[in-house]
């Protein structure tokens, strides 16, 4: 497969954010195909599983995480 980069730089920094973004939804959806965790990347993520299970209250939404995150950014 070949990707031409220079037409990807075409694109504004949004739809390049929006593309990364569903390109690791993709990846997601295949969690038998990512490289696999050491023991300690695991055991992180039970433990933070655990932690959000026992108060899910604290869970931001991506939206309001990505909303954030685009006003620090400011006006490009």
């Amino acid at each position: 497969m070949s990707i031409d980069l220079a037409e990807l730089r075409k694109l504004s920094v949004a739809e390049r954010i929006q593309l990364a973004e569903d390109l690791w939804d993709s990846i997601a959806l295949e969690p038998t195909d990512v490289p696999g965790l050491t023991d300690a990347q695991r055991q992180e993520l039970q433990r933070r599983l655990r932690e959000h299970e026992s108060d899910p209250s604290t869970a931001v939404p991506w939206e309001q995480v990505r909303a954030e995150l685009m006003s620090r950014m400011g006006p490009r």
